[in-house]
């Protein structure tokens, strides 16, 4: 039994650990309190760091998808036999490159076919000119009917409309001849060849063979969806809002891809939504990023942090000197007097290795990160700079 009492005890003056700073739990108030034989007990000694004060702009941070400005599905425009593939799955193409060559025989053939008969409508034609003006003279005499010469004159007007004719079949037919090259569209990255060399494709409607796809690689789209009043900032005209041929403003954007610290990469808005969701209560806007190096791809998830207001000062601090409790966050400031005072905060987005502080703190103020502390007890502070505080400064 008195066992039993020892350890419950020793567990109630335990510390308990909150957030980077240690709160102590005996009754005592830590400013130099007696110890035995009478003799005073020293102040506990815990880091301490001042607020950095820097000027922020107000943003808000939402995550975002990356697209690609162009994609193709790439299908022949004229059917056949597929004689080779001429690029390298997965890499970069030009717009005009050759991609497929498709067998060119048939088509080489219908071109000829088409020049024989345009040459054939021009002898026809040459030949029915020189009756007209033939006849033209004949009448000048009186020696043809008008209705004989009006027969000489519509044979001249069809034999130069089946010229016309038979120009425009050489025009397609070589136009289907040049369809053989599949050449992509636009320049980017292709994907995977779906065909090979020798299968037959289908092309010119709209169930014809996909032969692969492509996709643009500068710039990228990076779409993400905006809560109502972010959304309310920017839809009505104004400095930050819409401009008078109802574009959205090109406000700068920072996105931050997967595993990258702060905001290093630049964008700007260049599109918002017509109307919000009355399911999710957000609206799509959508940001321009450069890829110049071209190892960006679609599909990659980003972080996207749009400023919202105008730079103005704000307090940061590290988020180890926060601590949490059934009623919200908090950090233990330092007093003049060296004592500890809880106090409330509202925490906003973060600036590199910093988090902004919307309420609670004013410059100047010195915050616990780390020790044996607690509400109301005097401590030894340590002054040390706040962690990383300028190397936090956004890019």
């Amino acid at each position: 039994m008195k066992l039993r009492r020892a350890l419950v005890g020793t567990a109630l003056v335990a510390p308990l650990v909150v957030g980077g700073f240690v709160l102590a739990r005996d009754s005592s108030e830590g400013s130099g309190a007696a110890g035995p034989g009478g003799a005073a007990m020293a102040l506990p000694e815990v880091t301490v760091a001042e607020v950095v004060t820097r000027s922020v702009s107000e943003s808000a941070e939402f995550t975002g998808t990356l697209a690609a400005v162009q994609s193709v599905e790439l299908r022949p425009r004229v059917g056949g036999y597929i004689d080779s593939v001429r690029f390298s799955e997965g890499g970069f193409v030009k717009a005009g490159q050759v991609l497929f060559q498709l067998d060119a025989r048939t088509y080489e053939a219908a071109l000829a076919r088409a020049q024989a008969d345009l040459r054939q409508a021009e002898e026809q034609s040459a030949l029915a000119d020189s009756r007209f003006e033939r006849g033209e003279r004949l009448l000048a005499q009186q020696a043809i009917s008008p209705s004989d010469f009006d027969g000489l004159k519509a044979e001249r007007a069809g034999s130069r409309a089946r010229v016309e004719s038979a120009r425009a079949a050489v025009r397609t037919a070589q136009i289907d001849l040049d369809d053989t090259k599949v050449r992509a569209p636009i320049s980017g990255r292709v994907g995977q060849a779906l065909v090979t060399a020798g299968n037959l494709v289908s092309g010119g409607t709209a169930g014809a063979t996909l032969l692969t796809t492509i996709v643009s690689v500068d710039p990228f789209y990076v779409y993400f969806d905006v809560d109502e009043p972010t959304y309310l900032r920017f839809a009505h005209a104004g400095p930050n809002g819409r401009q008078a041929d109802g574009r959205v403003h090109p406000v700068p954007v920072r996105v931050a891809l997967l595993g990258e610290d702060g905001f290093a990469r630049e964008a700007r808005l260049d599109f918002l939504a017509n109307q919000v969701d009355t399911g999710t209560g957000t609206a799509r806007a959508r940001a321009v990023l450069s890829n110049p190096d071209g190892k960006l791809t679609a599909g990659l998830f980003a972080r996207v942090r749009l400023e919202t207001g105008a730079a103005k000062p704000t307090v940061l601090i590290d988020d180890q000197a926060v601590g949490t409790d059934q009623q919200g966050r908090y950090v233990l400031v330092v007093r003049p007097d060296q004592s500890l005072e809880q106090r409330r905060v509202e925490l906003g987005a973060s600036e590199g290795s910093l988090r902004t502080v919307r309420k609670g703190l004013a410059p100047g103020e010195r915050i616990v990160l780390k020790g044996l502390a607690r509400p109301g007890a005097k401590v030894a502070p340590k002054l040390v700079a706040m962690a990383q505080s300028q190397e936090g400064a956004r890019p």
